[in-house]
């Protein structure tokens, strides 16, 4: 680098430092879960899943298993389809990896490799390999979040099918859905959606539920127009950053041309160009990681709190069509003992549901209100350091310049 445009500490710090998925764990460390690991091939992602442990059910206090994400689908499916899990939040299931885009705009980069320089070619090939990368890393960062939510819960971490998730060392034998398996989940969905319209309208006598069946409906469709425009956001900052490359490409090749006092001024300008692009992705990065990966796992989230209201709902309506049977049976005196049983089931499990659902919904406000604080506070934080890392390199660019002239 030439002399004048420093590289300080302020404007590229901790470009490689770790950075942990926005996630509401507990602090108890009896059963810890993480991916220690993860291979992408061209179809499928594995991933190594270490388990350090001091629960006596688990044969060893640490192992480790490789998975992939068909096993994550499987194991959601497991405690969403079990009837004893009806009142809780199921964590939602990690989004399937998809690198398909990525790997489309390094095709098209080879394929416009003779439309531009080198050095431009270069940097947009190292700017879609970040972003690459990046995309691995959340991919595995969200089935990681995924585990350790079950991990950290005190119900659905006992579940036996989680203890064969993580310690069985041979193949599941998981396959993804077939064409009628797909098909039989789009027409249940289908179902579940009008079932959910028909309950509506349902009158619900406990004030806590209907709030919170108010609340999340709205709360959800903010949080997914929040998440759509701080993708926007973010996009634009990205965008800014790959304006840059080409300005100071165009700057260098300039440069070169001039045999004059002006060569230097526009390789100091070249400099600072792609200095600014680091900083400008950097600002991308942090944006998508604090904000948009916020906003995007609490809308999931809050789709699966939306699930818990439905389940609910749900076995109220089963549990007042158990009651007009049981009438029904008494003004006929015909299999009444029936009809009682049958209510009296339809009631411990409105009841139970509705007990569990009390707590994993007032859970569910408190942790995502601190965390929200949480991220908030970070991205302000890195904005800060990011606008004045940005003020500092126009400052010693501004400098550098004036010493030419």
């Amino acid at each position: 680098m030439m002399d004048g445009v420093d590289e300080s500490p302020d404007l590229l710090a901790d470009e490689d430092k770790a950075r942990s998925e926005s996630v509401d764990l507990h602090t108890d460390t009896s059963l810890q879960v993480d991916i220690s690991d993860a291979l992408s091939e061209r179809d499928k992602v594995k991933f190594t899943v270490h388990t350090k442990t001091t629960l006596a059910e688990f044969r060893e206090p640490e192992f480790s298993v490789v998975r992939q994400h068909e096993e994550f689908v499987w194991l959601h499916d497991r405690y969403e389809e079990n009837e004893d899990y009806a009142g809780y939040v199921i964590p939602p299931v990690p989004p399937r990896p998809d690198f398909d885009a990525s790997r489309e705009k390094l095709q098209r980069l080879g394929e416009g490799e003779g439309t531009m320089t080198k050095e431009e070619f270069t940097k947009m090939k190292q700017e879609l390999e970040a972003e690459y990368l990046a995309t691995f890393k959340k991919t595995v960062a969200m089935h990681e979040v995924f585990l350790q939510r079950i991990a950290a819960h005190k119900v659905l971490r006992n579940d036996y099918n989680f203890k064969i998730f993580l310690e069985y060392t041979e193949d599941m034998s998981v396959r993804g859905k077939n064409k009628k398996e797909k098909v039989t989940g789009f027409f249940k969905t289908i179902t579940k959606t009008a079932d959910e319209v028909l309950l509506a309208n349902q009158k619900d006598s406990d004030e806590f539920f209907e709030n919170e069946k108010g609340f999340l409906v709205e709360y959800h469709n903010r949080i997914k127009e929040a998440t759509s425009k701080a993708d926007k956001m973010t996009r634009s900052h990205k965008n800014v950053a790959d304006s840059y490359i080409r300005i100071s490409s165009g700057m260098l090749v300039i440069s070169t041309l001039e045999n004059t006092k002006l060569d230097k001024l526009f390789h100091r300008v070249s400099e600072m160009f792609e200095k600014a692009r680091k900083l400008e992705g950097r600002v991308s990065s942090d944006e998508d990681l604090k904000l948009s990966d916020t906003l995007r796992y609490y809308m999931r989230d809050s789709s699966a709190g939306k699930d818990l209201l439905y389940r609910r709902a749900r076995s109220l309506a089963d549990y007042e069509s158990a009651n007009k049977a049981l009438d029904k049976a008494r003004n006929k005196n015909k299999d009444v003992a029936t009809a009682e049983e049958n209510q009296q089931k339809a009631c411990d499990k409105f009841e139970k549901i509705t007990e569990i659902a009390k707590q994993e919904l007032t859970e569910f406000k408190s942790r995502r209100i601190a965390y929200f604080r949480k991220n908030l506070v970070e991205l302000t934080e890195l904005e800060l350091k990011h606008a004045k890392a940005q003020v500092q390199l126009l400052k010693n660019c501004i400098s550098a310049l004036k010493e030419e002239l």
